[in-house]
């Protein structure tokens, strides 16, 4: 800091300068997203799911429609499957960049401006990753239990991923045990 200008780098940041010198930070001024610890470049996301066969238009957002879990959401239109496009993209990206949904749209919806309305995007259903199936053993039970704690949700299909659902490598801290009922 040289007096009262500022050099900054291409840091992707949008400042203000308050009145005294102070300075406001706006938040970033790119698409990249923090998730799970990883630091994700959604156009990334979108130029893979973009070009994949059967997609006509794709978008990636990062959503926090449960308080405190941020998650990926990709929503495409054409003649692809939202499973192959997440099997295709599982080959390009690494698996913290595979969106926890992806979901089909006749079309995406777009602001009066021509935009992407990303307010207007459905969110994802919830355990929508795979069709559920139920535990057939205790240690199933047990697990899917405890995945259904930790990540809010009534149930958990034993295909499922605890990742692809959301979870993360904190979330365990939360699973603290139940206090077992008096005898």
């Amino acid at each position: 800091m040289r007096g009262h200008r500022i050099e900054l780098a291409e840091i992707h940041t949008a400042l203000a300068t308050l009145p005294g010198g102070q300075l406001h930070y706006h938040g970033r001024a790119d698409d990249q997203v923090k998730i799970r610890g990883h630091r994700i470049e959604l156009a990334e996301i979108h130029t893979a799911l973009a070009t994949l066969p059967g997609v006509d238009h794709a978008a990636v957002v990062a959503r926090e429609d449960t308080p405190g879990h941020k998650q990926l959401t990709a929503y495409l239109t054409g003649t692809a499957a939202p499973g192959a496009a997440r099997e295709a993209l599982a080959d390009r990206l690494p698996a913290y960049m595979i969106p926890a949904a992806i979901i089909k749209l006749d079309q995406l919806p777009l602001t009066v401006n021509g935009k992407l309305d990303i307010h207007a995007l459905p969110t994802a259903e919830p355990g929508a990753v795979t069709p559920y199936r139920a535990p057939t053993n205790p240690t199933e039970e047990t697990l899917a239990g405890i995945y259904a704690h930790v990540l809010g949700r009534d149930r958990v299909s034993v295909d499922d991923s605890f990742f692809d659902l959301g979870g993360e490598a904190s979330c365990p801290c939360r699973s603290s045990p139940r206090p077992a009922p008096p005898d």
